[in-house]
């Protein structure tokens, strides 16, 4: 399986390194990986602030509120992908980089981690998994995201 993740900057408050795309691109991989998706695969992740998030999350969702990460899957499930010409263009995901920071920093974890995490979350839900469907959905998901996270070193 290649990975191609296209990063773009929607906000100019913050510095994005070299080793934040690193992070999120190794968390995509092995979400993609433990999940046995083995597709030649293109992700989209955008950095942005809480302003413009909250404007998408107000669009999309109907939540007239800021949050850390949207995801926008390109195939309602995983049964879709049977016939799609690779790469698989999975979806986007839409960071708020400002939030991650704050979060991560409130949390006591680095902005690596957090990113890492927000990575894997996005990854799930492009590939079908809503932890708002059901409890044990919920469950499942955040199963999938403690073992993936281990799994990269965190």
């Amino acid at each position: 399986m290649r990975l191609t993740v296209e990063f773009n900057n929607d906000q100019n408050d913050l510095p994005i390194r070299v080793a934040m795309k690193a992070v999120i691109r190794k968390a995509i991989f092995n979400t993609l990986v433990y999940e046995g998706f083995d597709l030649d695969t293109e992700v989209s992740v955008t950095f942005t602030d809480n302003e413009k998030i909250k404007e998408l999350n107000n669009k999309y969702r109907n939540k007239n509120s800021s949050t850390d990460v949207l995801s926008f899957p390109m195939y309602e499930n995983a049964n879709d992908l049977d016939s799609v010409i690779e790469p698989v263009l999975l979806g986007d995901i839409v960071i708020s980089l400002e939030r991650a920071i704050t979060q991560g920093y409130h949390i006591g974890h680095s902005i690596y981690h957090e990113l890492a995490f927000l990575a894997i979350h996005s990854t799930l839900h492009l590939l079908g998994y809503d932890h708002e469907t059901s409890n044990e959905d919920e469950k499942d998901m955040f199963r999938r995201q403690k073992e993936i996270m281990e799994i990269i070193g965190f």
